[in-house]
């Protein structure tokens, strides 16, 4: 059920709340309800008496006004005249939720309030009280002001006026697909929005004006940089929601002209991380905000909330954060997934992870997929049935949610499946996530060997032809291959585990490069929900990393423990798998990192003497002390 908007009509008593109140009620055809009817009994006698409330008497008629405000917003609305003269009076009456109140102050000085009180009768608002009102009242810095030294129908007219022109909260630039579903998720929060989209004729004509007629009142569309920008409430809060890349640097030059210092912008693009260090920096010496927003959840995950990880400017992140917070998903606790981040490009940067991390699990799935379909002889809704009964055993991911979707939907009689071309793309983010990790010298095995299976798939011609010249046999019994099936769920299992753990061992090493101080517990609890890598695992991750970031995720004892268990099967599965002839590069990444990370001897020793050999690299020696260095003539 959509709420409805509740105006708030205050001021000190004699300023015409009641009046106004009741003729704009009639004029927006909803009930008018006087806050004064609902005191306690022992309110109204304590200011017929002559006496002022105080805190504690206002409590309990702020309580009950909240609670009828809130029945309100799900019947048809009201308006209410209510004096709410301190800002916690009208905190307190906006909280069920801020978005979807509509304060009106009517103003006056204390002469002009003062006659009118004198005149009126019937009231137990006395007249000397009217300076203790003034002394309490605290101007808003919300809503609209009215002067009441006008007729009750100018009043009328010039409110309804300023609430059409009323600025809004949130500017969305770029109505793509993210645009779009993002603006909705906005609007579905009550968030008063503008929404810019570029006219270009016979190409993209009045999109923005178009794609409003289906929304609320509240969004608002432009085509034209410079109004879009005045539309919005200072400090201006503006989204971009565009291609990464000089697109975002070109609409930021086209936008600062008519920004002021304090305003902020977030790019909610798949930006690499280096490009939003440059623009902070570059941006925070002129004055705004800018925040790089890493969005996860697809389109779906847009529209009903995603999972969001800004970072940059902390001054602009509290700015939006009630916003942010607001549109995100929730955790199995009812909290937000999204947080602050940390400094510059530490959000766009976790985003890049987390999608290096999605390419692997990804694969992962697809590998287990074609093992089972195109060499142990299952069909899809077979294959469904082994997924489907791994999610029910504490592994259910989003990722084994959708395939287990896939390999059900049917054309006709045949597998849709079946007929998709086994030619994968990629958009950039994969691939910088292994460029970083290259750059921080640390290990990313399992992602980076997605990304290299993703470019080799696109070979498809070539691969076509080596096929025919490479045939290889599949001699696996039938007992061999209910051996391997049933070890398939701790193989994957365990291949998860170990492309987790690379993953969340590269934000530590750019954390501490950085010197961005990430909360990997916090990150993984974003990651619990509304982005593409939510699974159990993943709420496990977060109790893991809750008391420590330290710890490495592979010696957790709880991880040595299910990896114990694991390995095993994980490495016959492999073994089993290549010797059939099926390609499983994550799975081998997996395993092999995994047999070297836990391997107290590997063989690098005969790399740093190949090294010193050809290069006088110079090695160091077991038996002598660390950080001696030596070089031998290998020849002689």
């Amino acid at each position: 059920m959509k709420l409805k908007h509740v105006y708030i009509i205050f001021g000190v008593s004699g300023s015409g709340k009641t009046t106004i109140g009741r003729l704009l009620a009639k004029e927006l055809n909803i009930p008018f309800y006087d806050a004064d009817d609902f005191h306690p009994q022992s309110n109204i006698k304590k200011m017929s008496d002559g006496f002022s409330l105080d805190d504690n008497d206002r409590e309990p008629w702020l309580h009950i006004l909240t609670d009828q405000i809130k029945n309100w917003h799900h019947d048809k609305g009201a308006v209410l005249a209510c004096s709410a003269l301190k800002i916690k009076y009208r905190e307190k009456l906006e909280s069920f939720h801020p978005n979807l109140i509509r304060w009106v102050f009517l103003e006056g000085d204390y002469e002009i309030i003062s006659e009118r009180l004198k005149a009126r009768k019937d009231h137990f608002f006395r007249s000397e009280l009217l300076h203790s009102q003034f002394e309490t009242l605290e101007k808003s810095t919300r809503g609209i002001s009215i002067l009441v030294n006008q007729s009750t129908a100018n009043m009328i007219i010039e409110i309804k006026s300023k609430l059409n022109a009323q600025k809004s909260q949130i500017g969305l630039f770029g109505l793509g697909v993210m645009g779009k579903s993002l603006t909705k998720n906005i609007a579905s929060h009550h968030f008063s929005l503008s929404v810019y989209n570029r006219n270009v004729e016979a190409k993209e004509v009045d999109v923005a004006k178009n794609f409003v007629k289906e929304l609320s009142e509240d969004v608002k569309p432009f085509d034209d940089i410079e109004t879009f920008v005045a539309s919005l409430e200072q400090p201006r809060i503006i989204m971009l929601m565009i291609s990464a890349g000089p697109t975002v640097d070109q609409v930021i030059k086209n936008i600062l002209p008519f920004l002021d210092s304090g305003d902020c912008i977030l790019d909610g693009g798949n930006s690499h991380y280096k490009d939003t260090i440059r623009r902070e920096l570059k941006l925070s010496k002129q004055g705004i905000n800018f925040i790089g927003v890493g969005i996860s959840g697809g389109e779906e995950g847009a529209l009903k909330g995603p999972s969001i990880m800004p970072g940059g400017s902390k001054k602009g992140y509290d700015l939006c954060a009630s916003f942010l917070e607001t549109i995100a998903a929730k955790d199995k606790t009812d909290r937000a997934c999204c947080s602050y981040i940390g400094l510059n490009g530490s959000g766009h940067f976790v985003k890049t992870v987390h999608n290096g991390i999605e390419y692997a699990e990804m694969q992962l799935i697809a590998e287990m997929y074609h093992l089972m379909r195109n060499f142990l002889g299952k069909k899809p809704d077979e294959i469904y049935k082994i997924f489907t009964s791994w999610r029910t055993r504490n592994k259910d991911s989003f990722l084994l949610e959708i395939t287990t979707d896939i390999l059900l939907k049917k054309e006709g009689t045949d597998y849709l499946i079946d007929k998709i071309l086994d030619k994968a793309d990629q958009k950039g983010t994969g691939g910088w996530s292994s460029i970083s990790a290259l750059e921080m010298g640390t290990p990313f095995s399992t992602v980076s060997e997605a990304v290299m299976t993703r470019f080799l798939s696109a070979k498809k011609t070539e691969r076509v032809k080596a096929s025919t010249l490479y045939p290889l046999e599949n001699s696996t019994s039938h007992e061999d291959i209910e051996i391997i099936i049933q070890h398939l769920e701790e193989a994957y299992y365990t291949a998860s585990i170990i492309n987790h753990a690379i993953g969340f061992d590269l934000l530590k090493q750019t954390s501490l490069e950085y010197d961005w101080n990430l909360n990997l517990s916090e990150i993984a609890r974003i990651w619990t929900n509304g982005c593409i890598i939510r699974s159990d695992l993943m709420e496990k991750i977060t109790t893991l990393f809750f008391n420590t970031g330290e710890t490495p995720l592979l010696l957790f004892p709880e991880v040595v423990t299910l990896m114990r268990a694991g390995i095993n099967k994980l490495t016959f599965v492999v073994a089993s798998g290549l010797q059939m002839g099926c390609a499983l590069p994550v799975l081998s990444a997996a395993t092999n990192y995994f047999l070297n990370y836990s391997a107290e001897q590997m063989s690098a020793n005969m790399i740093q003497a190949q090294r010193d050999y050809f290069g006088a690299h110079r090695y160091q020696r077991v038996d002598k002390k660390s950080g001696e260095y030596f070089h031998t003539d290998w020849k002689n």
